[in-house]
């Protein structure tokens, strides 16, 4: 059974949980998920190491009084917590992806390796999206003004779920409950404060010093997945993997396929 602390970093207390033992294995959640995100991939991952989840401010369980903060202090904070002090290699999807480059180029010592899915980064290009994207965009966008937020969660499924261009509903069963669960819970907590952390990355990829997989799908949004390959092929320790079928968060849809993609990845640092 995973254990679960409350870690305290500035006026918050990060619900987490680790399960394992050895390697520390971080995982960081998207925009559109809390830690239960990672539960599939984690159970795996955890037979051979310690495999380690919390939820950002925001998100899931973890309460926070409003403040300007850091990701990744609150990020530091949870390694020092639960970690023996060996350097983590940080599995990260979107904005957690953005975290652990980040914390990557800031605390270089404290990182082993990096696995990012679709990953956000400080300081990419906008998108500039196709016609056909645009109009659900748009759409979406007008769900989030509506105040409904039943309508503001199964437009965010749209998005991130099915992806921009597959058809609504294209995920189903256990995936889109919890990620309905997850949003429903998101949209109800209260503000939290400004992630501080805003020093642009994209033009210093080249600096990131350690082995890097990025991970992808392939029903996605376009400018993420143009970001994703320009980012694997910067990094000098770069790789990718594309996944077909699978739009932003493959650890929903197929968390046995992810959970090997890291345990193989874990092999390779190791060797």
């Amino acid at each position: 059974m995973p254990e679960i602390c409350h870690v305290a970093s500035g006026r918050a207390f990060l619900v987490t949980e680790a399960v394992g033992e050895g390697q520390p294995v971080t995982f960081l959640h998207s925009n559109a998920g809390d830690r239960r995100e990672w539960h599939g991939p984690m159970g795996r991952v955890g037979t051979a190491h310690q495999a380690i989840a919390y939820d950002r401010r925001g998100f899931g369980e973890t309460r926070a009084v409003r403040e300007g903060h850091s990701a990744v202090a609150d990020l530091m904070a949870v390694l020092d917590a639960v970690t023996d002090g060996t350097p983590a290699v940080l599995v990260g999807c979107s904005m957690g992806g953005k975290i652990a480059l980040d914390a990557a180029l800031r605390h270089p010592a404290r990182v082993r390796g990096l696995v990012l899915i679709a990953p956000s980064v400080e300081g990419a290009p906008p998108p500039d999206h196709p016609p056909e994207i645009a109009e659900t965009v748009a759409w979406a966008q007008e769900a989030e003004a509506s105040g409904d937020l039943d309508r503001v969660a199964a437009a965010r499924a749209r998005l991130w779920l099915d992806g921009p261009l597959a058809p609504e509903g294209r995920v189903g069963g256990a995936a889109r409950r919890l990620f309905l669960d997850i949003i429903g819970t998101a949209l109800r907590a209260p503000p939290v404060g400004a992630n501080l952390d805003r020093a642009p990355v994209y033009g210093r990829l080249g600096a990131i010093a350690v082995p890097t997989l990025v991970i992808q799908g392939n029903l996605d949004f376009p400018h993420i997945q143009a970001r994703s390959h320009h980012i694997a092929t910067t990094v000098p320790g770069g790789s990718w993997h594309g996944m077909a079928g699978i739009a932003h968060l493959p650890a929903l849809e197929r968390p046995n396929e992810v959970a090997d993609l890291v345990g193989d990845f874990l092999t390779g640092c190791s060797g």
